[in-house]
């Protein structure tokens, strides 16, 4: 699997963690407390296969910047938390810094 995988896998168990944060009502719920730690281990572990090719900065600039976004969309879907304007411009510009580092960056392959 290439480092690209790694990070998605990492990407998606930290915003399903994060998600599943609100409904485990501060860690008394069980199951979804489970999530919680489940999903950071994924999360954290596949960070660090990532690690293994990508810079530590790009790979943290990335998966936060993507989760950032990801946990704002399934939280309106989710939990009816739509963001307003100045919140998407910022996540708008989140995409646009990721999308820089992506295509510009050569510590990344990219430009």
């Amino acid at each position: 699997m290439n480092a690209y995988a790694y990070l998605s896998i990492a990407i998606i168990s930290e915003v399903v963690a994060t998600l599943a944060l609100k409904s485990s009502e501060e860690f008394t719920r069980l199951w979804p407390s489970v999530i919680v730690v489940v999903g950071y281990g994924s999360a954290f572990y596949f960070m660090t296969l990532t690690l293994r090719t990508i810079p530590v900065g790009v790979t943290y600039a990335i998966w936060s910047g993507v989760g950032i976004v990801l946990v704002a969309v399934a939280g309106a879907f989710i939990y009816k938390q739509v963001p307003d304007l100045p919140a998407v411009v910022g996540m708008g510009l989140i995409i646009v810094g990721v999308a820089v580092i992506q295509l510009f960056s050569r510590t990344t392959g990219g430009g």
